[in-house]
């Protein structure tokens, strides 16, 4: 796993341990953040489900302002830090370790986000896929005008959240991204 453009461009980042995390090849980074690149100078970003962070990174190192990374798992959460430090990033980063799940009432504020990459385990599908809606809601409430939630699953999967707007899909291999925009937001993309 490494960063593939931008400041630290080749850097190398701590891969997962196990199979709590799934890390995106390169070829489907570059692709995503072909499309991206337009909204990534100066944006406010959430990596949920952040694993060992290599969505946030990788907008940390093309220009985002701020990547909030939202990750529970203790190893994950190590090399998260370990990585953010290595890249000398904490300055524009923030780690949040409570489950994301709750997250949102509990009355601790982040700032709204440009882009929010919603990756959840694969086994949420069928053990929470009522609480994922309600999850997709409550982030669609911390877009800002024009914000975009990017939403990585299993090609076979699919989740409809009324309250978002499916702006374009791509599927690669057995993997599916989702671009939503709240539903009375615009797009940029």
């Amino acid at each position: 796993m490494r960063i593939i453009a931008g400041e630290h461009r080749g850097r190398r980042l701590l891969g997962p341990e196990g199979e709590t995390t799934r890390p995106i090849t390169d070829r489907v980074k570059q692709s995503l953040f072909d499309i991206l690149a337009p909204v990534m100078p100066g944006a406010t970003v959430y990596d949920c489900f952040a694993g060992t962070g290599s969505m946030g990174l990788e907008c940390l190192s093309r220009g985002a302002q701020e990547a909030v990374f939202f990750e529970v798992d203790r190893s994950a959460l190590r090399l998260l830090r370990q990585n953010i430090d290595a890249l000398k990033v904490s300055d524009r980063s923030r780690v949040v370790s409570s489950d994301l799940f709750g997250f949102f009432g509990t009355g601790t504020t982040v700032p709204q986000a440009d882009l929010v990459f919603l990756d959840p385990p694969y086994r949420f599908w069928n053990e929470r896929a009522d609480a994922l809606r309600k999850l997709a809601e409550e982030l669609a409430g911390q877009l800002k005008p024009g914000g975009q939630i990017i939403f990585r699953h299993d090609a076979a999967d699919r989740l409809e959240l009324p309250s978002l707007e499916r702006d374009q899909e791509r599927t690669y291999g057995g993997m599916t991204i989702e671009f939503f925009r709240g539903a009375h937001g615009t797009s940029e993309l």
